[in-house]
């Protein structure tokens, strides 16, 4: 009886072991993806490929902004830069007016302008050198005065001039206080009208 038993008891079985793997052979076919992963690796390829699209578009539109923003700069310093010249330039080519004063050697103001014209003076016996205006005193033959013009300065006559200058300004409208023309000038250059204009040189 006890044999019968014996026989009639199964013996238990072991537990699976945990942590245990199971490989694959080479002949092992890769399962296919499902309609969901395809649809899902669709999506996803599409998202990356609109999101590389904004990249690029936006990429363009800083680049078109910046060089529209360097052209404006340009174009603002060439506006600027022009503007600049042509007022430099109707600066420079502005004449001054200045008054020219008949002196005599000694810096005494005379009252008549004519000892310093180069006409008159040649049509009295006198001539003109460096500048200097030379007129006999009493008429022809006698001793000579020396005359020359001064520029921009101040004084009554008979009183010695005070400032100015012997040397004709190059850009200016040089007249006498009679209003009479000596020198015309314009653009930056030095311009003599007739005999009247020589006989203002230095």
């Amino acid at each position: 009886m006890t044999q019968d038993d014996n026989q009639g008891a199964q013996v238990p079985q072991e537990p699976p072991k945990r942590g245990s793997m199971r490989f694959q052979d080479g002949s092992t076919q890769a399962r296919q993806p499902s309609l969901a992963e395809q649809r899902a690796r669709q999506q996803a390829l599409a998202e990356q490929e609109r999101q590389e699209a904004l990249a690029a578009e936006a990429a363009r539109a800083a680049e078109k902004k910046s060089s529209t923003k360097k052209k404006i700069l340009i174009g603002t310093g060439v506006t600027v830069g022009l503007v600049g010249l042509v007022a430099t330039f109707y600066t420079v080519a502005k004449p001054e007016n200045v008054t020219a004063v008949c002196t005599t050697r000694d810096t005494e103001i005379v009252d008549n302008d004519q000892n310093c014209d180069e006409n008159y003076v040649r049509s009295h016996g006198g001539y003109v050198s460096g500048g200097f205006f030379f007129l006999p005193i009493g008429g022809i033959g006698g001793p000579m005065q020396s005359y020359r013009y001064n520029y921009g300065g101040s004084g009554a006559i008979g009183q010695r001039v005070s400032g100015g200058s012997y040397t004709a300004p190059s850009n200016a409208n040089i007249s006498t206080k009679s209003g009479k023309s000596v020198q015309r000038g314009g653009f930056g250059i030095s311009g003599k009208s007739g005999g009247s204009g020589k006989s203002g040189g230095s």
